[in-house]
């Protein structure tokens, strides 16, 4: 079986420990050259991970006939441009999410992905992570009996911290949106994979408190295989919250998207808990997907085409605040409708 020898692209925060050691760790993959702007850091990164070649320009690892895999870690704004170009070379493509900043550039991708006969993956990966494993099986099981709704809440004082001078990048227009999109996304994702598409979509967001152009709230309701949801994203709050809700008629079960906190099913019978940590290296059970895919040996849960899915419920949800999203939306910043600075 061959070796999937990984060129990744971008190596900051994400791919210091969730998702850069995974791609030499696991059986069958070589992470093999790493790619950053800035070359020094680039160096730096693989001197610390035992990669063999770093470079300062995409193309240049892209071209790189060692590499036989890309795997994409740039902020998002990049993510169609470095796939187009994964696309033409002639090889598959694990691209972090958000998939693209909009519904329009992920549809550009799989559309170059298909017509070059290459498969394209996405790093929801709390699809195969141990905890949401469980959670799945659990509502497989029938034990809530019918479901009847999906809530999720999440809130965080995030506008405190805010610097207008020095805006990281998941803040900045040119990356397609905010946290609801960085974040939110996760959850929006979780619900399609567990129950299904989301269908009959609605919601809208705004900036109540923070200093940026994005948005800071976002509130939506939805339905998945006919079941009833809504879910609320508040970054400009005072609480802390993280809790995705399924209710059925013989029980609820409570899990965070993002937290630690042992899954909660609530029956007649009790609470029954149950302690799954998270592993070392969050992506790496949705890695091994990808490689096993790849070698012919698997498949992988997050394709392309659900993280699209994904990105059309933003896009839905968020299209108000940005004055629609089909276009390049982060060229026009000042005229979206939405925004309060």
């Amino acid at each position: 079986m061959k070796t999937i020898r990984w060129g990744m692209i971008g190596c900051g925060s994400v791919a210091e420990v969730k998702s850069g050691p995974a791609l030499y760790k696991t059986e069958g993959s070589e992470l093999v050259a790493v790619m950053r702007r800035n070359g020094e850091l680039a160096r730096d990164y693989a001197r610390r991970h035992g990669v063999p070649r770093w470079y300062d320009r995409a193309g240049d690892l892209i071209a790189d006939a060692d590499v036989n895999a890309i795997y994409i870690a740039t902020p998002v704004g990049t993510h169609c441009e470095c796939a187009l170009a994964a696309a033409a070379a002639g090889k598959p493509c694990y691209v972090e999410k958000p998939m693209a900043r909009n519904h329009t550039e992920c549809m550009r991708m799989i559309e170059a992905f298909q017509g070059a006969g290459l498969p394209l993956f996405v790093a929801y990966y709390r699809r195969a992570m141990p905890r949401f494993v469980k959670v799945a099986r659990l509502l497989e099981s029938g034990c809530l009996g019918t479901l009847t709704s999906i809530q999720y809440r999440y809130a965080e004082p995030r506008h405190e911290a805010i610097d207008p001078a020095d805006l990281p990048w998941r803040l900045r227009p040119e990356h397609g949106g905010g946290l609801v999109m960085d974040m939110g996304s996760h959850t929006l994702d979780l619900i399609d994979h567990l129950i299904g598409p989301l269908e009959h979509v609605a919601g809208s967001a705004a900036n109540r408190a923070s200093g940026c152009p994005v948005e800071d709230t976002c509130a939506m309701s939805f339905t998945a295989a006919g079941v009833p949801g809504a879910a609320v994203w508040n970054f400009a709050s005072q609480a802390r919250e993280d809790q995705l809700t399924f209710t059925g008629t013989k029980g609820r079960l409570c899990i965070s998207t993002f937290g630690e906190e042992p899954i909660e099913l609530h029956t007649a019978d009790g609470v029954e808990i149950f302690d799954i940590p998270y592993p070392e290296h969050a992506q790496q059970p949705l890695i091994a997907t990808i490689v096993a895919q790849l070698r012919g040996e698997g498949r992988c849960p997050s394709p392309a085409t659900s993280a699209a899915r994904t990105s059309q419920v933003l896009d839905t949800v968020l299209s108000d605040y940005y004055g629609g999203r089909e276009d390049a939306f982060w060229s026009r910043a000042a005229s979206w409708p939405g925004r309060r600075v």
